[in-house]
């Protein structure tokens, strides 16, 4: 079997996949949902949480015994380098979202081979949309093949931003991205990384910025946006580290590079740093 044979058939079988998880967590709204906190109380995990994730990681497994897994809930593998096949997976990617709303909540897997993006799908379930992907073979919504992003210029864009990061925060002087918010056309905020980086690739939103997201979160964004000829990056400008948790800055070239001069001056000129640590 060829190379891009190999990634048709792992995109085919991720694609079965998540189609089937999608169908378990609308079949479980008519159940009663166990919600659970993990580090805080905004903080949730559910049944269906760990439902979707052994799901999946159960498939993979049987197919695919040598690929190692990292995912949200912890029943993936401790991976310490980016060797080998990985898939990065987040059972329901927006978890407050599916609690309280039942909408605007994702299943995401990205699979990577040595750090390289090979395979990307994001389920935006309630809405029936599936992302996907296979690298050099662009970028799907469903079965419509998305074009390449345009540059737009700030004044003219949609932003996702959380209004933590222009507010008082434990991580960045909102001080640097308040202007940003303010001469873009509108803001945006989801509650769920992985649609809004899929309403990225389709060019819904021109931007996001967030200064925390762990791999399962963004693993297969990054690849449908590259697909599109996006950019992202750490919100500094400097490469993400796929094993860790980063910040993010993700856009149309022109745009991803603007916010990027913008945020250097300021640290520059103010003496800001981008990224403050967690207390």
């Amino acid at each position: 079997m060829g190379k891009q044979q190999y990634w048709l058939q792992v995109h085919e079988k991720a694609k079965q996949w998540i189609q089937e998880a999608a169908q378990l967590l609308k079949d479980s709204f008519k159940d009663q949902i166990d919600v659970q906190f993990k580090s805080s109380y905004d903080d949730l995990v559910t049944n269906m949480d760990k439902k979707i994730e052994q799901y999946l990681i159960g498939r993979i497994h049987e197919h695919y015994p040598d690929h190692r897994i990292i995912s949200e809930e912890g029943f993936g593998d401790e991976v310490s380098s980016a060797d080998g096949i990985i898939w990065l997976l987040d059972p329901i990617d927006g978890t407050m979202n599916f609690v309280h709303q039942q909408r605007h909540f994702a299943i995401s897997i990205g699979v990577y081979e040595n750090g390289i993006g090979r395979v990307g799908l994001i389920n935006d379930v309630v809405a029936g949309d599936l992302y996907h992907c296979i690298k050099g073979e662009g970028a799907y919504i469903n079965e419509q093949k998305l074009p390449q992003l345009r540059d737009k210029k700030l004044n003219e864009s949609i932003i996702a931003i959380n209004a933590t990061w222009i507010n008082d925060n434990k991580r960045i002087d909102p001080e640097i991205m308040r202007p940003i918010a303010r001469q873009c056309r509108g803001t945006r905020s989801y509650g769920t990384a992985a649609i809004e980086l899929a309403y990225i690739a389709a060019g819904t939103l021109d931007a996001y910025f967030t200064m925390r997201l762990s791999p399962w979160d963004y693993g297969a964004g990054l690849i449908l946006i590259e697909e599109v000829g996006g950019k992202a990056t750490r919100a500094d400008g400097d490469p993400i580290d796929l094993l860790k948790q980063n910040s993010l800055l993700v856009g149309n070239p022109g745009l991803h590079q603007e916010i990027i001069n913008h945020i250097k001056t300021e640290i520059g000129d103010k003496g800001k740093f981008i990224e403050k640590p967690a207390e």
